[in-house]
């Protein structure tokens, strides 16, 4: 039987690395794809000579590289920390739209499931707590998390219209404040905890 063969972009970020790791114990060939705007090298470094693991850099945004069989692309590129997406708008709003759309085209040429990592933040600044998917959000698309807010918004229709369009296989995890190994000293998001 065939390895599942699976694209994960931002796949030396701090939860990107986590993922790769897992599906290799599972099994799954990785191709770690990151352009090192926000991910470390030493985030996958355990994971270079390992069987089925490729890393490749590259720029989501820009045409991808060609990849003989593509089963899952899990799509987590992107500037995450309130610090990066500050230093990084234009970067950040480009990997949520034209990002977002090359990876549902591989995932479209390969026939292949996609998964996009969201956040809580397309709810917002949220009147309701805690926040059921039904939630539409209270969003200021020009306020100072909007290039952060409104790419991932953008990102979760077009992995909609694609649903509805071409009839891909995708789902949408909106990932709320995460925290843990491999995760930069300093990044914004977390807090002192006393």
């Amino acid at each position: 039987m065939a390895h599942t063969s699976t694209l994960v972009t931002g796949g030396a970020g701090f939860v990107g690395s986590h993922l790769c790791e897992r599906l290799l114990a599972l099994g799954h060939r990785v191709t770690c794809l990151d352009n090192f705007a926000t991910g470390r090298t030493e985030n996958v470094a355990h994971l270079l000579d390992t069987d089925g693991f490729e890393l490749v850099e590259a720029d989501v945004t820009e045409p991808l590289p060609a990849a003989d069989r593509v089963d899952l692309v899990l799509h987590l590129a992107s500037p995450a920390s309130p610090l990066d997406y500050a230093a990084l708008p234009i970067e950040t709003l480009r990997a949520g739209s034209l990002g977002t759309l090359n990876a549902l085209g591989v995932a479209r040429d390969h026939g292949a499931r996609f998964v996009l990592a969201s956040t809580s933040e397309v709810y917002g600044d949220p009147l309701v707590h805690p926040q059921p998917e039904t939630y539409w959000g209270n969003t200021n698309p020009i306020g100072p998390r909007s290039v952060y807010d409104e790419a991932k918004r953008f990102a979760e229709a077009a992995t909609v219209a694609h649903r509805r369009t071409h009839g891909l296989r995708t789902g949408i995890a909106r990932i709320f404040n995460t925290f843990g190994p491999r995760m930069r000293p300093g990044d914004g998001l977390l807090r002192t905890i006393e």
